[in-house]
């Protein structure tokens, strides 16, 4: 019926009558005889805990029905934790009521973040404020700046109890651990710092790496003695060494000086003063074990097919060449394989101070590479027709190792930044050796030093390095040349693990676990700062 004032709004009687019929029909729907009680819409236990389709209270009935079931049923067993006299503040007043709600939303939102953000085992993940950089060395994935994770009870002791290794690679249970081995090379330019361990036979995986320019043999040339500027720079190199060394367990090392030490007038007081300020004892080594231990860094770039070589090491001081002529039965030393060998007095730092290495013009360029052609013109050995052809032809070419041909590697990359990996064993032609000596000729010594690939350090070094690497291209030609990125360092390791017999164990390859990313012929390096020289 309807109201004559109101029009189609029903009467109260109307309403009344038609909420019983609403109320029988949902008992009758409800099943099993059971009828829903309904309060009164008015009162306020009913906006503070107005129970939905799912009788849950403290929710609007819009929002369980739009929720899902889960998460109905993840409230419902928290509720159910909640001591029961929870229930009597259900008749508080509206205010108050809904700042509990608001508390109560809050916390359950809170708790659904934490359990989002736990890892594996149920372990918190780092906070977001924590750095990400900087890691820690030896320890894969940790990071230097994050503070120690608190530990309770059990855990807190047996971490006292047991000393932490750093860098300590993993053992399987029940084996012994890998050895670890340290080459450290002071070079005229450089000092460099490697600690490896060995992998599969003839290779290794670096553990940690350092190298920084020091300059020794600065002004050496002029004055034939070590500068004491050249020698602070050194020692100050030498000291982060020895702390990575002291850090670490190492089965075997092998420390060397080469040119600068070995031409200078104080450079046995110099060792002296490096052992007495840094505890390192360092072996000035001759020319040959130079040439060497340049040829058993780079065994693994030598293909199986080649059967002549000619290997140049272009150093600071000094320039290490060795002719490589390998027969049917190939040792596994590389070095057993040398027929003829040369160590030039010329390097990039000798011949750039003599001919200046900031404004090289094409006229000082072709008087560099004169003067060197002049020293090769008294090496005997085999023409390049006798290693190209007969029973060792098939397979010669050029094996550079030094900061000279891996700048022209980066160039020719168009490097954004020197990445070691895309360098080591990378192979160039002819024409594109050529054609970067001639890019680096035409750029200004400004230019050069913003090049990612060379640097300020490097500037007035690199061309001085292409005018000796054209020198033994004229002499030696080749259609092809391969880069490596490797040197006296890895002739140390390579030479002290075959001398333990480190490969001959079996040892299986799960001992070791990635330290870095994989690089060319299964080494590894953590940070590359300065080619060599």
């Amino acid at each position: 019926m309807k109201d004559p004032d109101h029009g189609d709004k029903p009467s109260e009687s109307g309403a009344s009558a038609a909420g019983r019929s609403e109320g029988r029909m949902g008992a009758s729907r409800g099943g099993k005889g059971k009828r829903r009680r309904r309060k009164p819409s008015g009162s306020p236990s009913a906006i503070a805990s107005g129970s939905g389709p799912s009788g849950e209270a403290g929710r609007p009935a819009a929002l369980n029905e739009a929720e899902p079931s889960r998460k109905r049923k993840r409230r419902r067993r928290s509720k159910s934790a909640r001591p029961q006299d929870q229930s009597a503040a259900s008749g508080a007043s509206a205010p108050a009521s809904d700042a509990a709600l608001s508390d109560k939303r809050g916390a359950q939102k809170r708790n659904r973040k934490a359990r989002h953000r736990r890892g594996l085992q149920g372990r918190p993940l780092a906070s977001a404020s924590n750095p990400t950089t900087n890691l820690r060395p030896g320890r894969p994935g940790e990071r230097s700046g994050d503070a120690p994770r608190p530990r309770s009870g059990e855990a807190a002791a047996q971490q006292q109890a047991r000393p932490e290794r750093l860098g300590a690679p993993f053992v399987a249970p029940g084996e012994p651990p890998a050895p670890l081995y340290a080459a450290l090379d002071l070079g005229t330019n450089n000092c460099r710092l490697l600690i490896a361990q060995p992998t599969r036979p003839g290779q290794f995986r670096v553990v940690d790496a350092f190298s920084r320019i020091v300059r020794l043999g600065e002004g050496l040339g002029a004055s034939g003695r070590l500068s004491e500027d050249a020698m602070e720079r050194s020692v100050e190199a030498l000291k982060v060494c020895a702390a990575k060394l002291g850090a670490r367990s190492i089965r075997r090392r092998r420390l060397i000086a080469t040119e600068a030490a070995r031409a200078a007038a104080n450079g046995e007081a110099f060792m002296n003063r490096v052992a007495e300020e840094t505890g390192l004892e360092l072996e000035i080594i001759d020319r040959e074990t130079e040439a060497r231990l340049a040829v058993s860094g780079c065994s693994s770039l030598v293909d199986r097919e080649t059967r002549s070589v000619v290997l140049f090491d272009i150093g600071g001081g000094s320039s290490e060449i060795a002719v490589i002529r390998i027969g049917e039965n190939r040792s596994s030393r590389l070095a057993n394989h040398i027929t003829h060998w040369t160590s030039l007095p010329v390097g990039v730092v000798t011949l750039s101070e003599r001919h200046g290495g900031e404004h090289v013009t094409p006229q000082s360029f072709e008087v560099m590479v004169r003067e060197v052609e002049a020293m090769l013109a008294g090496f005997e050995s085999p023409s390049v027709d006798a290693l190209a052809s007969g029973s060792y032809g098939g397979g010669f070419h050029l094996i550079g190792t030094s900061g000279t041909v891996t700048t022209l590697a980066g160039v020719h990359l168009d490097l954004p930044r020197y990445d070691r990996r895309r360098v080591d064993g990378l192979w160039l032609s002819d024409d594109e050796v050529s054609a970067m000596q001639a890019r680096l000729l035409s750029w200004d010594f400004a230019a050069r030093a913003a090049n990612p690939c060379i640097g300020p350090d490097r500037a007035d070094l690199v061309l001085a390095g292409c005018a000796i690497l054209e020198a033994i291209r004229r002499r030696w030609p080749s259609s092809r040349m391969r880069v490596a990125d490797r040197g006296l360092r890895e002739g140390l390791l390579t030479d002290m693990m075959a001398d333990d017999g480190a490969w001959r164990r079996g040892r299986p390859r799960r001992h070791q676990r990635s330290f870095g990313s994989p690089q060319a012929g299964e080494e590894r390096v953590k940070r590359h700062e300065g080619t060599d020289a």
